[in-house]
């Protein structure tokens, strides 16, 4: 069996339809659906039952699991809203929750692969490496980044990164991230206006040595993600501390052209708003993943443009009446 935490959510449920492609459906899977809509993420889904997250540690502490084979336990569940407040809150979900749940993958001789963030990276003045030794050293722009780098660093500090493996997905977009409100890609947000106006409106650069539209971003399609969790899931030795993303990084320009265009309109319809006051100072102006480490764990797929991306996005799920995978 293969536990999935976050598995209605964005990334979580891809890489639950992706394992359903390739014939695993003896799934656990734990997430808090609430009132969100991401229940939706489920239909089709195949898998042997569902668990709210909260529950899923009461049955772990309980003992529920203790005859039960693990083969893998993925865990991309977390708060990753970017903007939230309460720090004691990330911690308690983003930090604490993950030690507890890599304790009980490595109690159970069970694969443990788990989402971390390239928001651990801050303004990028020390690069995208994913080497370990950058990592203490890293400065988080927010509550979200410091959970996630916490978690990298007791990784390395309980020297566990030869037996797990951790993800630090760069800006993923793609369908099933409908519920994510503000936290959804330019992409969601951006579709509605780019299909009924042919306008694409963009945060305005609040940086002299940036242009409008000149902000850069590594923006990954959300099944390459999943293909990344599914290649560490089924290469069952070696771990460490890997950056997910394209590799090259592209202006919110390119973004916002290759949406219109998708939609059928002209490519000149961007237009620029004021950035929010709440992101001033802890906003992301450049990332780009070093694929060096990933390349080399044995992941050989080709990523994908952001042409063809949201190309895809728009026409395979944005455009259609159910846009779910």
């Amino acid at each position: 069996m293969i536990l999935v935490t976050g598995a209605a959510g964005f990334i979580g449920s891809v890489v639950v339809a992706g394992l359903n492609e390739e014939g695993e459906d003896d799934l656990l899977l734990a997430d808090h659906l609430g009132t969100s809509t991401k229940w939706r993420n489920l239909l089709g889904k195949r898998f042997r039952e569902y668990v709210d997250h909260a529950a899923l540690l009461e049955r772990i502490d309980r003992g529920d699991f203790a005859r039960t084979k693990i083969e893998a336990v993925v865990h991309i569940g977390a708060r990753t809203d970017t903007t939230e407040p309460d720090a004691d809150l990330l911690l308690r979900l983003n930090y604490h929750y993950s030690q507890r749940l890599c304790r009980f993958a490595l109690q159970k001789g069970a694969r443990f692969v788990y989402a971390s963030s390239a928001a651990v990276y801050g303004d990028g003045s020390l690069g995208f490496s994913d080497d370990d030794a950058l990592t203490p050293k890293l400065r988080p722009l927010n509550a979200y980044g410091l959970s996630k780098w916490l978690f990298d660093c007791w990784v390395l500090r309980e020297k566990l990164a030869s037996k797990v493996v951790g993800l630090r997905f760069f800006n993923v977009y793609g369908p099933n991230e409908y519920h994510k409100g503000r936290m959804a890609s330019v992409v969601w947000h951006a579709y509605p206006l780019a299909k009924e106006e042919g306008c694409v409106r963009l945060f305005a650069s609040d940086r002299r040595d940036v242009g409008d539209g000149e902000q850069k971003r590594d923006f990954v399609y959300v099944k390459d993600a999943s293909a990344v969790v599914r290649h560490f899931v089924r290469k069952k030795t070696g771990g460490g501390i890997f950056n997910v993303g394209s590799g090259r990084a592209r202006t919110f320009r390119d973004l916002g052209a290759a949406l219109l265009r998708a939609c059928g309109r002209s490519a000149d319809g961007i237009q620029y708003v004021a950035m929010p006051d709440d992101l001033k100072g802890r906003y992301q102006y450049f990332t780009e993943a070093d694929l060096s480490r990933l390349r080399a764990s044995g992941f050989k797929a080709k990523t994908t443009s952001i042409e063809d991306g949201v190309t895809e996005y728009v026409k395979g799920h944005l455009g259609r009446p159910d846009p779910y995978l």
